[in-house]
Order: C-alpha cells, then structure tokens, then sequence
C-alpha cells in the first residue's frame, strides 16, 4: 500500500510555524559565539515590560509586525530568525513517498492514491494547515481573513507571526533559527563527510573496570534542533549571519524607556554559554569503530568500577589523538539482545497471532510500555516511559525501511509531569555540547578524564575543571560519577545567563462572565468558594500578584487598593476601545491584600443576582486582560458560559443539531481569528489563557480554544452546567478547580527537542507556539500537559547502534527560580523490519495517529480522519504480511507487538472526537479533540479504551497496599456486553467519567452492602456517589475507586446504572468491540481489515 509521491505541500506549521524538517548537526558559526556567555543584562526602569512586545500577526504583503503603533520592516534582531532563500525541495524518495513520519495527507489529494481514502500520508509533506495543527496563517492569507485556515496544497510556506521573530517568511521560504544557543546554521547544508561522521557513541551499560556507569542528563534549556541537511552541497555560509545582530540574543526590542532588552529565549536555551569560536579537535578524523562501543577511559578511571557493574573483557580501541587504548566492553546489537536473555522474547515478540482467531488478546492488566532492547545497565539508566516515549523502541536505520514498515515515528512527552524523586542540580556549571547544546546525560561517552563526546552529533567537548568534582561523593576525578550523567531526568538552577529578566512573580487574573445566563448557573459561587478555600495554597512567594475582572456588556476592573475598607468596582462601558482604568491596584499583592481579596470574593456571587444583562464581551474582556498582564506575564483563567456576542470577537452560532452527522457541514474550525491573534499576542507577552467553558448551548469551542491553544494554556468544559439541574457537575468544577488552583505551575517557559544527527523532527502537536521553526514557547507550562512530536530519519543512521532523544525545558518556578528540566532516552537501531514491527509500542502508535487525526479532521474533513486510522492499521498489516511473514497465512496476522492495533484504533473511530452520527454535540467533539491534543498518552489511552473490571467479586488476593490501605486488582475485560453477566456488578473506567453497572440478578450482599439500599429496584435513577459503609465490600470498592481516581488531575463522575437507566445508552456506547448505530463491532472491522490486507 505504499504511498504515492505527492508535490511537497507547505510543511504543517506548528502553532503558527511553518518548517521542514530540522535535525540537529555539529555546526559552529564563530560569530554566534558570546565570549561572556550569555550575561544576564539587568534590564532599564521598565523591569518587567517583556522585551517582545504585543504585536499583530502579519499582512500577507507587508512583510511587517505591528508592535504596538511601531512598525518593523522584517525585523532582525541578533540571532533572530532570518529569512534563508528557500532551497529548491526536490524530496528524495524517502521524504516523499514512504509511509513514515506518518503525515496527513492533503484534502485535496487524488483518492486513486493507494491508501487514498484517507491514509497518514507517510513522509509526505504535511498538508495544508488548520488551525488545529499548530499551524500558522498562511502567508497568503490577510489579516482579518476568514477563520485563519490555509489553502490546502499551495506548497507555500507560511508566514510566522513568531513572538521572538519580527520577520515573515515569504511564500515558499522556511524560517531558520540562527540561535546564539544552537548550533549556528551555516553547516547546516553540510556534505555527509564534511562534518564529524555519524558515528554514535552509543551507550554502554556495561562499565569495563575502567569506567562505572554514566549519569543523568544535565539540565539546561530546552533542546534545540537543527534544520535539515537537506541540499547537498548547498553554501555552507549565510551573509546575513555575519551581521553583528547574530552575535547575541535573538531579538532585541526597544523597551519604553529606550533601553534595549534582550528577548530571546532561542538564545538563552539554545545557547547560553557558547561555544569557542574554533572547530571542534578534528572530529573528522575520528575512527568509525568507537561508534561501536564506548571509547576506553583514561587510566585515571581504571580502579572506578561502578557498584555492581561485572568487569566486562575489554576490546582495545584505537584513538586519533594517541590516548592510549583501555579496556572497552563493545556495544553491538547482537550483544544487546543476548545480553537481555532477550531470545524467548523476541520469539514472543515475533510471534504472528492471526487476530480472527484469537479473540482474547487484551491482557488482564494494564499494558505497559515495551522495554527497549538494551542492555540491562543502559536501560536502567534510561527515562521512565511515563515521561518520554517512542513509537518505535527499535528505531529504523533508513527512511526506507521505516517507509516499508508503515508505522508513525513520533515521540509522546509528559516533560512536567509530578514526580516523586526528582535529582536537583544546583551547581553554576551547566555542561553542554559546545556544537549541539546537548546537556551531558548517561548516554554520551568518556573518552578520558577530561574529554566527552556528545550521544547527539558525536562532538568531542572538554570536560570543565568544576565537573570533574563530584558533590555527591566528594571524589576528584569521577565527572561519570556526578549525578548528571547518571540520572536520565533531572533538573538544573539555571545561573543568570539563562534569563532574559529578573523572574517574574506569579501572578493571576481570574475572569468571570456575569451575564445573566452566568449567574443563572450558579456557577460563580462555586469558583469563589473554592478560591477562597485554597487561596493560601495557590502556587507562589511573598510576590505573588491577583486580580479580578468581571464581563457581561461591560467590563469591570476591581481596585483593591490598600486602606480601602472594601473593592472597588470601576465600569469600562466603550468595548470597542478597551482600556485599563487605573495603572495600579488592579493586580495587588495577595499576601499583603487577603482581606480585601477574600471580602470581594465573598460579596461577588451576590452583586449580579438580579442582572438582566444578556450579553457576552469576552473578546474585549480578554483584550483587557491581556493589557493588564503584558507587563509581567502570568496566567488568566477565564469563565464562560455563553457565545461572545458583542465586541472584537463576537460569534454566531454555526450549530444546526439536525446536520450533526454530516460530515461536510461540520464546523471544526475557528469562524474567525481574533483568539488566534490575542492568543499569540498573549504569548509573546508571557501570559497563558486557561479556558473554564460552563455552557448548555453552542458556544463555538472551535473558536474559542484557539485562546488557550496557542497561548499554552488548558481548555475546561462544564456540558450543561447547572448547580440545581445538573448537581453533579458542581462536585466535578470543585475538584478540578482546586487541583488546577494549587498543582505546580512554571512560567516564561520554552521547550526543545534535539535528537541524534540523521533524525529529524517535522510536526509538533500539543498546546503552545512554536518561536524560531524548532522552539516551543510555553507561558506556562503545567504538570498535566502531554505533547507529541512527528520525525523522520533524515539521513541513514549507518555505523549507529543507539540513537538519543533529548528534551529540555526552561521555565521560572512559582519561587521565582529559573530552572531546566531534562529528559533523555536512548533507542537501538535495527536494520530488519521485522525488528522494528517487534519494537512497536502500540500505544504510543495510537496516540500519535490520534493527534494526526484532529489535524486531519480540521484540514481535510471528519470522514477523511477516519479513513486514514482505517488505513493506517491496513497499510502496516499489510506489509507485515507481504514483507515480513515467511509462510503465507489464512486469516488476519499481526506482529505480537500490533495485536491490539485494529481494537485500538476501532476504539479511536468510536471515540467522540472522530465517532459518525449525530450523538456527539459539536462542542463536546472539539472538547475531545482537544483533550486528544493536549493530555498525556496514560489519559488519552483510558478516553479511548476504558478499562472494565468486575467489582462485585473483589477480593484481596493480589491487592495493593498504598498508604496502609488495600487496593484491590481485579481483572481487566473485554469491552464487550459478552463479558457481562447479570449477576454481577461492573466499573467501567472512561478517564474522564465512570459507569457502575449493576446487572438485573446482581447479589443482593453488593446491594445492601455497597450500595446502601434494600433490592435492585431502590437503586435511584441519579445515583452518583457510594456511601461510605462499613462492611468489607464497601471499604473495598470505594477504595477500589478513589485510587482509580486519584491517578489523574480530572475528577471522573461515578454513574450509577441499571438496564432502564437513560445512561445505559453512554455506558453501551463505550463497549468498543460491539456493534453500534454507526461503527461495526470489532470482529466485522477485523473481516474490513482483511479483506483490504488481501487485496
């Protein structure tokens, strides 16, 4: 099934960034050095007036940003994003026609292409953008254009409105990043040869006597990619980054008092400490064997065994420079498979289950990541999967093999995420690649004391005088000792040069509708009662700042001015030119200002009860907002209950409940970009907009979430809130909100992903937008955000054994702390297929196809998303069948590791993000999207395959035992009503709500005992919550369930059901593999599935 080649469409931008791919080589560029580092440059009297200023997406034609009343002509500060003459994109084959880095195809596209209906279009240049794929407006397109949505197929490039570049890019162009940080980009065009080879230098767990084994990754701003190597022998030199504006930060901006600022991020993350001008030591010459195992250690090293680690026999290694040899365990691919005793298990990997046979193929626990195929010691030392995961744990050698396996190459990142232990670098030497800017991590090689060499593009770098001092153990000499390089997680107290200013303070602005409607919803005492309980608990320091708004067709600031004796309410009635009323007191103090905070959220449920105020100006609210937070940055959470419909930003609906199901009529874009514009104006300022939709009407969430997407903020949607209709949605607000109020929090934060030399990186998906093609910037950035990445094997990884992944993330804490957290992963490289099908983790396969999806669905149509899942599980079936099964089969065969492809991804088809049918409001299936864009692959997986357990029989046999309580470990089943009985009760564990089905001849012991009522028929129709009883079945299904619960941020509703419940329809909904209204049962997709693979 492979793919027909297909003219390069723009590249998908992400978040507003339109790009090729980039991959990360060793390049230098001698002006980009700062011999200072990066000093921290205390800014003028406008401390906190942040040094990229609010500015207006780009005329298509202007080629200018609108910075607040100035105009910049294609604006280039230092380092800042420049304008490369666009190669000509002549594609190799493998860029575009394989299946690979699985690509959505183009709306447009021929449907006689094989897989047409709908395939990922693998390698392919991503289609054209929407606005649900990060994606910018396209350079064609003029401001005030409709809905920010781009023409498909033009094969333009897209116009930036990056907060850190004040360029656009012309159509057909792609925007560099010359960061100070990364590697420059004058190599980046760079002969195969001409830089050092792409030897890895992979990890070695086994430490010969001579070496113990290597540590955590150093922690250091995000990781920076580089573009792509993609015209060969293209000029290796760009006049424009000879300017003196390259040497230092990215852009510079005129603050109001005339001081000038550094505003780059880029240059902070990406480059900080610089390297020297000079090359690095003859890498060239480096002998292609050390890519075969970890080069020997000075004899200085000889006595450091690691603890536990066997002395290994050693292979001597020859060295360019003259270091002597040492002994060097070698690291091949067959070593690491025996290594692991991995022979039963790759049998079992390799195993074909013919999928129309072998109908119970759900384990009974959860499934859990594969391990990659390392050595125990290396994979000891690599990343918890919860954080950092690969859809493929054995990573192709070519872009043609990956092609020939039809499966996504992506990474999933939870970078975050709480964690119980976490190692805390507070040492003032970062060490990093001086070419790439890697962090150190457990994965580079030692070649002696005092000389390491990169795992990403296998530069050797000096080992700094500080490092070799280890401060956990307090021994000279051992930097492979230091906790940087034995810990692939960790974080760093960044010095001064990574800031750009003094750390902001945290500081939150809370926005609520009281229109009618809204008080009519009883919302708001909820959210100020809650606030009140937990305002001593929000996330901050003695600078911690708050403040209010309030909307309907008027916006009211509140002055909580010390002295006076309560709030005072000040009313801005002109929305059509909004302003802030007063320069101070608006956002005040909270330590030095409780009372008067705590009166106003006391007295403010009550101000508007007799409102008659029908009217919604959130889009002026919002600009208000905005203005008020520009100078510091921080994060506004904003109420709403309605459609905007006065002021900037007013909507109307688009919903017509009888056209539901049809799929061309379905709006799943924005109608207008002003949420767009505002969010990416709020970016640039450093502030994040958290949306709390409360609505039983449409309310355009297509349009309205643009304001949390690119602002990196979450989305939160109440469906028909109502504290006396709908009583359980109060209890869900209460505990979502407090979890939101007091969960970590990191502000001015950027991210980066680098990855070895030969891989590359094309699409982002996930909340933020994307500065400088490879950046994401994150005002905020949340412990319960999950991100995905698209890559590509750019260039053959020949000679390479492991390859890494790198991502890094900078951000100022609660506490006023600047910090970098790091996550490193090591993956093998293979060279046969069937090891890449036997290293798929299909989960993370499903969760990437899932995020191409809503792209899909927004770029092309709802129908064609499905098609292209349908195609996905076909294509790679197939190929395993054509390319990989020795003996032709009758039935449906499947690699071990793919079993559950086609039940995963008929679950993605019924999920209501993609389902068919007029069930889903339009709302409730953008919300969905949402969560698939922006949730942690753990979530995404339980919102699309529930877990079903049966709960009337739980014993304790098996049962956890989590802070002295005992959690029971029931089975998991089927989704299937085959496996219900009526004589048994059953949960039912969506993510984000709970079904407890009670069967009609259940035990009457469960009832009485669990229940709290006499027989079946007392069961209320409404029942939500358990009673707490104490009897044994109580105490252990309560418990059952409150553990369930507690392992997410969401609060799912327990519903209560019985066979005549109008519920029931919901709970049979999620039984995957039945048959619905609209979707075939699981065995009728697997005969769908068959038939195709046979064609």
């Amino acid at each position: 099934m492979a793919q027909p080649a297909r003219p390069p469409a723009a590249y998908p931008g992400q978040n507003g960034a339109g790009q090729q791919p980039y991959s990360n080589g060793p390049v230098q560029h001698q002006l980009m050095h700062s011999p200072d580092g990066q000093a921290y440059r205390p800014p003028g009297p406008a401390s906190y007036l942040h040094q990229a200023p609010a500015k207006v997406p780009p005329h298509q034609s202007s080629g200018q940003y609108n910075y607040g009343g100035s105009q910049l002509n294609n604006y280039q500060g230092p380092g800042q994003t420049l304008n490369r003459p666009a190669p000509p994109f002549s594609g190799s084959p493998a860029q575009q026609t394989g299946p690979a880095p699985q690509v959505l195809l183009p709306p447009l596209q021929s449907a006689a292409a094989a897989s047409s209906a709908g395939g990922f279009a693998s390698g392919a240049s991503p289609a054209g953008l929407s606005d649900w794929q990060h994606g910018q407006a396209a350079a064609s397109q003029a401001l005030g254009a409709q809905a920010g949505h781009v023409a498909h197929g033009t094969g333009t490039g897209s116009a930036q409105p990056s907060s850190l570049a004040g360029n656009t890019n012309p159509a057909g162009s792609y925007p560099y990043a010359a960061s100070p940080g990364g590697p420059p980009l004058q190599n980046s065009f760079v002969k195969p040869g001409s830089a050092p080879p792409p030897v890895t230098q992979p990890l070695t767990p086994l430490h010969p006597p001579s070496r113990p084994p290597l540590g955590p990754p150093p922690v250091g701003g995000p990781p920076l990619i580089r573009p792509p190597a993609q015209v060969a022998g293209a000029a290796n030199t760009h006049p424009l980054l000879n300017s003196a504006a390259s040497r230092e930060g990215d852009a510079t901006s005129a603050a109001s008092d005339g001081a000038v600022l550094q505003n780059s991020y880029d240059a902070i993350e990406g480059g900080g400490l610089m390297a020297s001008p000079h090359a690095s030591p003859a890498p060239s010459k480096l002998n292609r064997s050390v890519g075969y195992s970890y080069p020997a250690l000075h004899p200085g090293y000889q006595n450091a065994s690691s603890p536990g680690a066997p002395g290994m026999q050693a292979s001597p290694l020859q060295y360019p420079d003259g270091a002597k040899h040492f002994p060097q365990p070698v690291l091949g691919t067959n070593h690491l498979t025996a290594s692991m005793g991995g022979l039963s298990l790759q049998q079992e990997g390799l195993r074909p289950v013919n999928l129309l046979q072998e109908r119970n193929i759900l384990p009974t626990t959860l499934l859990r990541a594969p391990v990659p195929n390392l050595h125990e010691e290396i994979q000891r030392l690599n990343c918890n999967p919860e954080l950092f995961r690969c859809t493929l744990t054995n990573i192709p050698q070519t872009q043609a093999l990956l092609n020939k396996a039809k499966l996504p190459l992506g990474l999933l990142l939870h970078p975050f995420k709480d964690l119980s232990q976490l190692p805390v670098v507070t040492s003032s030497t970062i060490v990093r690649c001086r070419s790439c800017r890697t962090y150190i991590n457990p994965f580079v090689s030692f070649l002696d004391q005092r000389r390491w060499k990169c795992n990403l593009c296998y530069r050797v770098n000096d080992v700094p005088e500080e490092f070799m001092y280890n401060p956990v153990t307090r021994v000279y000499g051992e930097p492979h000792k230091r906790p940087e390089v034995q810990n692939a997680t960790i974080e760093f107290m960044a010095p001064s040069e990574y800031m750009l200013r003094p750390p902001q303070p945290p500081v939150y602005l809370f926005v609520f509708d009281v229109s009618h409607n809204a008080v009519e919803t009883g919302y708001l005492s909820t959210v100020c009662q809650t606030l009140l309980d937990n305002l001593d608990l929000l996330p901050g320091n003695t600078r911690t700042k708050i403040g209010f708004i309030t909307f309907d067709s008027t916006i009211h600031f509140y002055s909580l001015q010390e002295g006076l004796s309560q709030p005072q309410m000040l009313i801005v009635s002109d929305i059509e030119d909004v302003f802030v009323p007063m320069p101070e007191n608006l956002l005040v103090n909270l330590n030095e200002n409780k009372e008067l905070i705590q009166d106003l959220l006391r007295t403010l449920p009550q101000m508007f009860t007799k409102s008659l105020e029908t009217q919604s100006a959130l889009g002026p609210a919002l600009q208000a907002a905005f203005k008020l937070m520009s100078p510091t940055g921080g994060r506004i959470s904003v109420f709403q209950t309605q459609l905007p419909s006065v002021g900037m930003g007013a909507l109307k609906s688009r919903e017509e409940p009888n056209q539901r199901s049809s799929a061309k009529d379905i709006h799943l874009t924005p109608s207008t970009d002003f949420y767009k514009k505002l969010a990416l104006d709020c970016s640039g300022q450093q502030v994040a907009v958290d949306l709390f939709l409360l609505s039983g009407q449409y309310s355009d969430l297509a349009s309205l979430g643009c304001i949390s997407r690119y602002s990196a903020g979450s989305v939160y949607y109440y469906q028909s809130y109502h504290h006396k209709h709908n009583p359980v949605q109060v209890e869900k607000l209460q505990k979502e909100l407090k979890r939101y109020l007091t969960r970590k929090i990191g502000f001015e934060a950027v991210m980066r992903i680098r990855c070895t030399k030969g891989l590359s990186i094309h699409t982002f998906h996930g909340n933020f937008f994307v500065r400088s093609t490879d950046l994401l910037s994150l005002p905020n950035v949340n412990p319960d955000a999950g991100y995905a990445v698209q890559m590509a094997v750019e260039e053959s990884l020949t000679d390479m054994q492991v390859v890494s992944f790198q991502s890094a993330l900078l951000y100022t804490s609660s506490k006023g702390e600047r910090r970098i957290r790091v996550h490193t992963m090591c993956l093998p490289v293979v060279t046969t297929l069937s090891d890449v099908y036997l290293g798929a983790d299909v989960q993370a396969i499903t969760g990437l196809l899932a995020n191409m999806a809503v792209d899909r669905s927004v770029s092309a149509s709802l129908s064609d998303a499905r098609d292209a899942l349908v195609n996905a599980v076909i294509d790679s079936l197939a190929a395993y069948r054509s390319s990989v099964l020795s003996l032709q089969q009758p039935g449906l065969m499947a690699p071990h590791a793919l079993r559950l492809f086609p039940l995963y991804v008929l679950a993605l088809l019924k999920q209501k993000a993609f389902q068919a049918g007029s069930s889903a409001r339009l709302d409730e299936r953008i919300f969905t999207m949402c969560q698939v864009k922006n949730q942690p692959l753990v979530y995404l997986m339980l919102m699309t395959h529930p877990s079903l357990y049966r709960v009337d029989t739980l014993t304790d046999e098996g049962a956890l035992n989590v802070n002295d309580r005992t959690i029971p470990q029931p089975p998991l089943l089927q989704l299937s009503v085959e496996k219900l009985s009526r004589d048994g009760a059953y949960l039912m564990d969506a993510g984000s709500v709970m079904f407890l089905w009670i069967g009609k001849n259940c035990g009457q012991s469960f009832i009485t005992q669990v229940l709290g009522v006499p027989n079946y028929g007392s069961i209320p129709q409404n029942m939500t919550q358990l009673p707490e009883l104490e009897t044994a079945e109580s105490i252990r299904t309560t418990a059952f369930i409150a553990w369930l619960r507690e392992q997410r941020p969401f609060f799912p509703i327990l519903y209560v059901i019985k066979d005549d419940s109008p519920l029931k329809s919901s709970f049979l909904q999620n039984m995957i593999e039945d048959r619905t209204e609209s979707a075939l049962s699981y065995y009728e997709f697997l005969l769908h599935i068959q038939q195709q693979v046979n064609k």
